[in-house]
């Protein structure tokens, strides 16, 4: 495989998909499946600060979510809230610095509280920003900024305001989204931040997903010629 060059994204989105058919291919229950996912999770970390990424959003739970099991919707909330309580040691050893986008409020406690703990602990750190999007939807961050902005007494709203008040505020847009599982579709992620985005899909299920298959989708980006809108 060729080597990386210096034309690395800023910003990475992740649409981690396909740990429920992972799980039920091999004859297990989907939340074993959520499990191995935050192995990869911790997998692409690692990779990612390798490469000198800067930014990486994973899409954890999305507002359409809550229409899975209550079983499943617990197993992934407490996959989350376990995950921020053991990894702070983690996170200062590799200068990830925890943040998130979407709506908290129907998360339970614990949950809300692992994620503000883990906030304040890695506020400081500057290697890697982990945005965590939990109960996100793009329509609805969307909804949120604009609703914001009349709060504020906005009158004449710029495409420039909607972006300054979305829950991704102070974070450059994602120039890559990268899907696993062979979905082509986005599911109402980053809309708006993510205009301009190269995407890539890849049939992996992302319980599977390694230091390899980052760095194909990095060739990928690396090979695009990225135009903005103009033609040529």
């Amino acid at each position: 495989m060729q080597k990386l060059l210096s034309n690395l994204p800023l910003h990475i989105g992740i649409i981690m998909d396909g740990n429920g058919r992972w799980a039920t291919r091999r004859g297990l229950p989907r939340n074993l499946g959520h499990k191995e996912g935050m192995r990869a999770v911790e997998r692409t970390i690692d990779a990612l600060i390798k490469f000198g990424i800067k930014v990486v959003t994973f899409f954890a739970f999305s507002t359409e979510n809550w229409k899975r099991s209550k079983e499943e919707i617990e197993g992934i909330f407490a996959l989350v809230r376990d995950y921020l309580n053991t990894n702070s040691n983690y996170f200062s050893e590799k200068g990830v610095k925890v943040r998130s986008m979407g709506d908290l409020d129907k998360f339970p406690k614990d949950l809300t509280s692992a994620l503000e703990n883990a906030k304040e602990e890695t506020k400081h750190n500057d290697k890697l920003v982990l945005n965590l999007a939990l109960n996100y939807g793009g329509r609805d961050d969307i909804t949120y900024s604009v609703n914001k902005l009349i709060k504020s007494g906005k009158k004449a709203i710029t495409e420039k305001d909607i972006l300054d008040n979305l829950y991704s505020e102070g974070l450059p847009e994602p120039d890559l989204i990268i899907r696993t599982s062979g979905e082509q579709r986005i599911s109402n992620f980053m809309i708006y931040q993510a205009a301009y985005s190269e995407y890539y899909f890849t049939k992996t299920y992302w319980p599977d997903f390694d230091e390899k298959c980052l760095k194909k989708a990095l060739i990928a980006f690396q090979k695009r010629e990225r135009r903005y809108g103009g033609i040529k």
